[in-house]
């Protein structure tokens, strides 16, 4: 079971609420309320980009318009299952309709066994690239950024964590954090 995508708001280099956007979005609410030209910043975790969101109305409205609900459409959504077009070749169709479970099992199969194969390199590109959008965006302008930008990718953590050794500690300690399993 994959864990709950997570999200960490930074009010300029300050960390004012990380976790499930059931835990995140009620302090950013609070913060928006009592000053609507409050400038905070919210990142994905997983990926390291910026997200917004409307903080107008109340608080269940706020969280109405950004959860997920129910979704209706093709598919079996019980499972999650979600029906979509994909091209292939014909002599990928003539494989596909020769397997016995049927053309999409054969692709989730194929799917989950790929995934599980490149898992451990995929997660680790997947998380530098994620904390160096997150350097970006809020250590760009600091000292030493590019240098620790190659550190990142480098993968060298001695030399990246002493290259941010002077950022803003909150900034620092997540990106350190996103990495934490990774290098």
């Amino acid at each position: 079971m994959e864990s709950e995508q997570t999200y960490t708001a930074f009010k300029g280099q300050t960390m004012i609420a990380a976790g499930t956007l059931g835990q995140v979005l009620p302090e950013l609410k609070k913060r928006f309320d009592a000053d609507k030209g409050v400038m905070m910043l919210v990142f994905d975790d997983a990926t390291g980009r910026q997200v917004d969101f409307d903080l107008r109305g109340s608080l269940a409205q706020v969280l109405a318009r950004v959860l997920p609900g129910k979704q209706a459409g093709p598919g079996r959504p019980k499972l999650g299952v979600v029906s979509r077009e994909i091209s292939l070749l014909p002599r990928h169709w003539e494989w596909l309709e020769q397997q016995p479970s049927g053309a999409s099992a054969a692709l989730r199969r194929l799917v989950d066994e790929a995934r599980h194969r490149e898992q451990g390199r995929q997660r680790v590109r997947l998380t530098l690239d994620a904390a160096a959008r997150f350097m970006s965006a809020m250590a760009g302008n600091l000292a030493g950024f590019e240098e620790a930008a190659r550190a990142l990718y480098a993968k060298d953590r001695a030399r990246l964590e002493d290259l941010t050794r002077k950022w803003p500690g909150d900034v620092r300690e997540h990106m350190l954090h996103m990495i934490a399993d990774s290098i």
